[in-house]
């Protein structure tokens, strides 16, 4: 277990690395919720989904559906270093001509199954694939990963209705909960608290987590496996901009790139974590 954290913890260091250098170069893109979501995607790239890099169109694949589009930085990062793409390929981000657009292009990039950009789409989406997925007799399992901005979303409670009522026990959700979205803390633009509650009335098997504690996602991940005749979601609280101090928790860095100075200082923060044990952090 101990070997698994490591793993997966380097492996998110990782992705928020390449997600801070990627928005950096192209001096735009959405820090935010790209960093926020960094450990589940490490999570699901590196340990949970079943996919296949050299068969991308693998029939029998588990999909992800990014459904907060904006967030494709840390998307970009998990499926290059998958093996996907290029690595190098990163730092293409938002260039004219260049595939690792500002919002995931399925036609475009191998590994992207939805164009997402407009909220509030991705669960449906998911939903769509899940019931395919059913009737073709297939094993794939459909994760999918929402803002809790997005939960204001009308669509979003559709699709809830329509999971539950078909029985979409293949449908993960997962809600990035980092209480900020574009123009405030989520509380203050629209409440959408209880959330835990509202989910599982409308028949979903609910479940709150750390969702920057790699071992806690592992475990809601393995757990809802064994979950029959309803679809699971797992709302998990995190931190906006996790992992860059004078990032973290404040709004304008939902679609601002840190710039000069602050780009060297938030590549610093990020290579010290790696030196230092966990316990003792005195010396970043």
């Amino acid at each position: 277990m101990k070997d698994l954290r490591k793993h997966l913890e380097e492996r998110a260091l990782t992705l928020r690395r390449h997600t801070i250098r990627m928005i950096g170069k192209a001096q735009s893109g959405h820090p935010g919720g790209s960093l926020s979501a960094a450990d589940i995607m490490a999570v699901l790239y590196f340990h949970k989904l079943n996919i296949d890099p050299k068969k991308p169109d693998w029939p029998d694949r588990d999909r992800f559906v990014l459904s907060k589009g904006h967030a494709c930085p840390v998307l970009y990062a998990a499926l290059a270093e998958s093996g996907f793409f290029p690595v190098d390929e990163l730092l293409t981000l938002r260039t004219l001509g260049g595939r690792l657009e500002g919002h995931p292009d399925m036609r475009k990039l191998p590994g992207i199954e939805i164009s997402a950009g407009s909220l509030g789409q991705g669960l449906a989406v998911a939903n769509g694939m899940a019931l395919a997925a059913r009737l073709d007799g297939r094993k794939a399992r459909i994760y999918v990963l929402m803002g809790d901005g997005e939960c204001q979303e009308g669509e979003v409670w559709e699709a809830s209705m329509f999971g539950a009522h078909h029985k979409l026990d293949n449908v993960v959700g997962i809600i990035d909960y980092n209480n900020l979205q574009i123009d405030g803390f989520v509380s203050d633009i629209l409440e959408i608290q209880p959330l835990k509650e509202k989910w599982e009335s409308f028949g979903w098997h609910t479940m709150e987590i750390d969702g920057h504690d790699v071992m806690a996602i592992v475990e809601a991940f393995d757990a809802v496996e064994s979950i029959k005749g309803r679809p699971s979601m797992i709302i998990a609280k995190t931190t906006k901009c996790k992992g860059v101090s004078f990032m973290e928790n404040k709004a304008e860095y939902h679609g601002k790139a840190p710039s000069g100075d602050e780009l060297e200082k938030a590549m610093e923060e990020l290579s010290c974590i790696e030196m230092i044990e966990p316990d003792n952090k005195e010396g970043c």
